[in-house]
């Protein structure tokens, strides 16, 4: 299996680069957590992906601290009150959708075919059916990030498949036919390219993005 970088192409890269007479086609991987996702561009195919950027976007108001979280309540409580949780949700919708319109905006405008994403997820548990009410708080989070997520993607005419975090190395190695140890060295070879950090997030957002060029 053939792998390559781009060096220098890093998180939130401002590099001007020529745009290809035809688009190169590309996939976009995520690791989405509570009012924030981690985002990989993976260019080639799955032979041969080809590492090009890794940058964090907001899921949620960095001026309005609330819109993290926006289940949980004072005292880490689950919220009850629907006026703050539409108000709430409705941020997280408008924030998701200019974050994403923006990375895909930049990414096409750079000669790349968007077509495929893939998302990483703590879990998909249905909120309805925990007991504690605080856990069922970040459960409701969780589902209400990744469909936001999800659907904003497929507005934007990239279909999206979801993969659950304890399985997802797992699920690789199968999709791919590739042993796990191989599937981690190449995930790991991409953080040399990356500029700034190379933490768990951005390992997985980098794997469902190499699964996406499927």
């Amino acid at each position: 299996m053939e792998m390559f970088t781009e060096p220098g192409m890093g998180r939130d890269s401002s590099c001007n680069i020529s745009s290809p007479m035809k688009p190169q086609l590309a996939a976009l991987g995520f690791r989405v957590k509570s009012g924030w996702a981690v985002a990989v561009l993976l260019t080639g195919s799955a032979g041969s992906p080809q590492f090009f950027d890794a940058r964090r976007i907001d899921l949620s108001d960095p001026r309005l601290p609330e819109t993290r979280q926006p289940y949980h309540a004072a005292m880490g409580k689950l919220e009850v009150d629907p006026t703050k949780i539409n108000r709430r949700v409705s941020v997280v919708r408008s924030i998701a959708q200019q974050s994403i319109a923006t990375l895909v905006a930049d990414y096409r405008g750079k000669g790349y075919a968007i077509s495929c994403a893939a998302l990483v997820v703590g879990s998909q548990i249905d909120p309805g059916s925990i007991a504690n009410a605080h856990i069922r708080a970040h459960a409701f989070e969780g589902q209400l990030f990744r469909s936001v997520l999800e659907d904003t993607l497929q507005t934007n005419g990239i279909r999206t498949e979801i993969l659950i975090e304890r399985n997802a190395y797992a699920q690789a190695a199968t999709k791919l036919k590739e042993s796990n140890d191989n599937v981690r060295h190449v995930i790991q070879t991409f953080g040399r390219a990356a500029q700034g950090p190379w933490r768990a997030e951005q390992k997985l957002a980098a794997l469902a993005a190499w699964l996406a060029l499927c």
